[in-house]
C-alpha cells in the first residue's frame, strides 16, 4: 500500500529535500508540499494524506496548532502527523506530543530516520529513538502534579518493565531480547498498556513513563 504524504515547511529547500528522499521510496507518494500552516490545514483536509510532515515554525499557523487541529483529541477523523523541528532541546516537542503527534524528528536526522518516521506513523506506531525522542522526553516531560494522573497500579510488573524499555527507545525486538520475552508477548503487553493508560501510541506511553518517574527508579 502506498503511503500518501503531505509536507509543510516554510523553507523551499527543506520541502524539496524531503520530497526527493520520500519519492525515492517505492511505497511513498508525496501528494502535496506547502509553505505555511493555513495551506497545510486546507490541503490536508482536501487530500486526506496518510501522514503529514509538519515544521514547527511556519507562517499563518504554526505546526503545533496544525497538529492539534489535524490529530488532537478533538479532531474529527484525525490524520497522522510527524512534527519536524530544528531544535533538539525545545519545549515545542512536548506540546507536539500533547497535541496528538505520532512522532517527531530533527531536520538533520537523515533520510533513513525520515522514512522510518513516516512509515511508523502510517502503520499507527510512532518513531521512538534514543538519540531524539527519549532525550527530549527526559528533559521536557514534567512529572504529573496529581497521583491520580499516574495510574501505575493498573499495570502489572511485566507491563511496567516493557514501558520502561519503550521509554528508553527500544524497539519491540530489542525489548523482547532485553526482557527474555517473545515478540508476540511484547506486543500483547503494549496493547494492554495502551488500553489501561488510554494512550494511542508508543510516544504517549514513553511520555507517560517519564511523567510517572519510571525512568528515575
Amino acid at each position: 500500500m502506498t503511503i500518501r504524504v503531505l509536507i509543510a515547511d516554510d523553507q523551499e529547500m527543506v520541502r524539496v529535500g524531503f520530497r526527493m528522499i520520500l519519492e525515492n521510496e517505492p511505497d511513498v507518494e508525496v501528494v502535496a508540499d506547502v509553505a505555511d500552516g493555513v495551506a497545510a490545514l486546507t490541503r490536508a483536509r482536501e487530500l486526506r494524506p496518510d501522514v503529514c510532515l509538519l515544521d514547527v515554525r511556519m507562517p499563518g499557523a504554526d505546526g503545533l496548532e496544525v497538529t492539534r487541529r489535524l490529530a488532537g483529541p478533538g479532531a474529527v477523523d484525525p490524520i497522522k502527523v510527524v512534527v519536524v523541528t530544528t531544535f533538539d532541546l525545545d519545549e515545542y516537542v512536548h506540546t507536539a506530543l500533547e497535541n496528538g503527534a505520532s512522532g517527531f524528528l530533527l531536520k538533520d536526522a537523515g533520510p533513513a530516520l525520515l522514512i522510518e518516521a513516516v512509515r511508523a506513523a502510517a502503520r499507527g506506531d510512532a518513531l521512538i529513538s534514543p538519540q531524539v525522542t527519549v532525550r527530549m522526553l527526559r528533559h521536557f516531560t514534567r512529572p504529573a502534579s496529581r497521583p491520580s494522573a499516574l495510574p501505575a497500579q493498573t499495570l502489572t510488573q511485566r507491563e511496567l518493565d516493557v514501558v520502561r524499555e519503550v521509554a528508553r527507545g527500544l524497539t519491540n525486538a530489542e525489548i523482547a531480547a532485553a526482557l527474555y520475552l517473545s515478540l508476540s508477548t511484547v506486543k500483547t503487553h503494549l496493547a494492554s498498556v495502551q488500553n489501561k493508560l488510554e494512550v494511542r501510541n508508543r510516544v504517549e506511553i514513553a511520555s507517560w513513563a517519564w511523567r510517572a518517574g519510571l525512568l528515575t527508579t
